[in-house]
């Protein structure tokens, strides 16, 4: 059920025209730029994006406009993953095609340091539930962190499925609404 939600999810977002996704992406970041989770935020994780999801580049450099300190995640196996101090000279491709941070010498900042996570996923509920990629990072993460946790999607992104024990929904979930 999941794999199929996923892979039928990422058709979509594969699918959309640029144009239109550039628009979405623009919409969507004056949104999260706009929301009170993101103005009261001092440190703020969020993630370098894949090409088919919402473009995390614009938000990233306005927030460093801001004076806010940015985190990347840099992710371990067993799903273990780490928020590190974004540094753009500093990535290297994984396995997965992402952009991350190397091995060795990283600032790390503990989850108790962290006012807000914009969290990545492929489908999301309306109450916050999300399927990402089917690591765990994200929900074993958001299990014991106090702080504020943010989405944005675009429209096909939003689905209905049932949630597992183990999910953690996203506080705040920013879809789309605008005409195109």
């Amino acid at each position: 059920m999941k794999s199929e939600l996923r892979k039928q999810v990422l058709q979509e977002m594969k699918a959309m025209p640029q144009e239109q996704k550039q628009a979405m992406d623009r919409a969507l970041t004056e949104r999260f730029l706009n929301h009170s989770f993101y103005q009261e935020a001092k440190v703020i994780a969020t993630y370098l994006s894949f090409p088919h999801e919402f473009q995390t580049q614009e938000l990233i450099e306005q927030a460093l406009r801001d004076g806010k300190k940015v985190l990347i995640p840099k992710t371990y196996p067993k799903g273990r993953m780490e928020f590190v101090v974004y540094d753009p000279q500093r990535l290297v491709k994984t396995s997965f095609g992402l952009l991350e941070p190397p091995q060795g010498n990283l600032e790390v900042v503990d989850a108790s340091q962290i006012d807000l996570i914009h969290v990545p996923g492929l489908a999301f509920t309306t109450e916050g539930y999300r399927i990402g990629y089917g690591g765990g990072y994200y929900d074993r993460y958001l299990e014991n962190f106090a702080g504020d946790s943010m989405s944005t999607i675009y429209p096909c992104q939003v689905q209905e499925f049932n949630s597992e024990d183990h999910d953690v929904p996203v506080q705040e979930v920013l879809i789309y609404e605008g005409n195109l």
